[in-house]
Formats: C-alpha cells, structure tokens, sequence
C-alpha cells in the first residue's frame, strides 16, 4: 500500500508540477541500516531525519533544452534538507532557461540510519551523478556538461563530489564518470579544519573527536586537484554562520592547481543572502558564467542581457 500511495503521489506531482521524483536506490541504500522512515516536513518545506534519498527531475520540452544539467545540494548544516528555498526553486529557474535540473533529498548523516555517516550524503550524490548520466539520451542531456550547484552544507556536499570523483563511495561505481564539469557553490562549508569549519556540519558529518585523516578528506580545499571541475562561488563577508574565509581558501586552492575559478564576495548580506533577492537577479551571473565556461547554447539571451550585479 505505501508503495502505491507513493506511485500515485509522484504521478500527481508530474502533472501539477511538470517534476518527477525518483528514488535513488531500489530499497534501502548500500551500507544502511533498516529503520523506520522518520522524516519530518516543516511548514516551508524543509525537512529533517531524511532516511529515503529522491532526485527530483526537472526537465525542459526537448525543443528549449541546451544540453545542460544541474545536480542541486540544498543545504541544512547537515540536519536539514532547505528542499524548497535552496532546491525547488531554484530548479524551477534553471528548467525556465533550457537547463535540467535535479534536486537531490540526500540522506542526512545519522548512525540510526547508515554505518558510516561521513561517507551517507556523498554516496547519494554520487548516485544521482550516476543517474543522470545513465539517462542523458533521454533526457536530452550532453554528459559532457552535468554540473553541481551547493549551498551551505549542501555546497560541502557539491564540493565534496566535485573533489572525490575518484574515490566512489560504492565499490560497483568504480570507472563510472562521477566528475561535475561544473560547481556553483554558494556560501559553501569547505573545510573540517576546527577553526573555520561550520562547528555543527562538522559535528553531524565527523562526529565529536573526528580523526586528522577524516579533517583532511573532508576539508576540501585540501582535495584540490588540476581535475577538479571550474567554480563560480559566492559569499558575503559579513557571513556568521559560514566564514567567508570558507570561499577563500577554496578559490585559492583551485588557482593554485589553475583551475577556473570565478568568486564574488559582497560585503553584507550575511547568511543565505541570495535567498534575500529575486533568483532571476544573482542567478543571471551563474548563466553568464555558464556562457563563458562553454556550457550553454551561446545563443542563450541571459548571455547577453543583465548587468550581473547583486547590489
């Protein structure tokens, strides 16, 4: 029966909504634990003891598709799921300008749930890479253009996939392309290291004596490679939550290894700043930039018009 219920909920939601939400695994995921699906929805849909990771499809008619597609993180310090702020909506801007886009409700870290935790909500990203190459062909998507957007937490996820794509999480997605060729990350957590770290991320993804090895594998700026994919990040220097210097050591990181790499950071605005602004505002900036890093049909008139300003 709830098999059904869920059948019929997802058809419902594709008519209403033009998405699709798939599940990433048949039953419970590799490396879990059963226990009983706890998952909670606010009153603005975020959610929190997320146990059943989905993917929700947004894709554009076949005749407005660039090619392009999106992985998206919401963030939640790794004990919520921003679904709709930091996800939906967002989505539903991408699809609006030919892109495809997919909001991952990834499993956050809980040792009810999975036997490593630090390894839970990577392994889910990496699922859904995986998905949506297997299906590009038929999503009208060119696999040489499959990027991943973060924020917050979920930009610690998008970095973590972004810096990882050789170390599947999974032994039977060894040789699979798990590499975005992109990364939006907007006010992301970077690192693990005590001192700049989000302390609860950290907390919830590590625990409460983690390891040096498990700080450094973690602490993605220390993971920077000349394969790590181009990234556009943004912040604000007022940020209290996350320290702006998250974005710093990063875009130094990826400059090092001459990575492209393109940063904005304003002076105020504090945490979830963008979320403040209309999304067709700041996102005009992540569109150009998709133009100039050849993902994007170059005929596309976000290429052309807007001023790229946020303030």
């Amino acid at each position: 029966m709830r098999a059904l219920f869920i059948l019929l909920f997802s058809f419902v939601t594709i008519v209403a909504n033009a998405q699709t939400i798939m599940p990433l695994y048949n039953g419970l995921p590799p490396g879990g634990i059963a226990a009983p699906d706890e998952e909670v929805t606010d009153k603005d849909n975020n959610r929190t003891n997320t146990s059943v990771p989905t993917l929700t499809a947004y894709l554009p008619p076949k005749d407005k598709a660039t090619g392009t597609a999106v992985l998206i993180c919401p963030g939640g310090g790794y004990r919520a799921v921003v679904l709709q702020r930091e996800g939906l909506n967002i989505a539903e801007y991408f699809v609006k300008q030919g892109i495809a886009a997919f909001v991952l409700k990834y499993r956050l870290p809980d040792d009810k749930i999975m036997q490593d935790k630090s390894t839970g909500p990577l392994q889910d990203a990496q699922e859904a890479m995986k998905m949506i190459r297997a299906h590009a062909a038929e999503w009208n998507i060119d696999n040489n253009r499959v990027g991943i957007m973060g924020f917050s937490a979920g930009g610690h996820l998008a970095s973590t996939t972004g810096t990882h794509f050789n170390k599947p999480v999974l032994a039977a997605n060894a040789g699979i392309n798990l590499r975005p060729d992109f990364m939006i990350l907007v006010y992301p957590v970077i690192s693990m290291e005590k001192n700049l770290a989000h302390p609860g991320s950290r907390l919830r993804l590590l625990g409460s004596q983690p390891g040096e090895e498990a700080i450094r594998n973690y602490s993605n700026d220390r993971q920077v490679t000349p394969q790590t994919p181009p990234t556009i990040l943004f912040h604000t220097g007022d940020d209290t939550v996350v320290d702006v210097d998250n974005s710093l050591v990063f875009y130094q990181a990826l400059r090092h290894q001459h990575v492209p790499a393109e940063m904005h950071i304003y002076p105020e605005g504090n945490h979830g700043f963008v979320l403040k602004l209309p999304v067709d505002v700041w996102m005009q900036i992540t569109m150009k930039w998709l133009g100039r890093m050849g993902m994007l049909n170059p005929g596309n008139p976000l290429l052309q018009g807007g001023t790229g300003q946020l303030y």
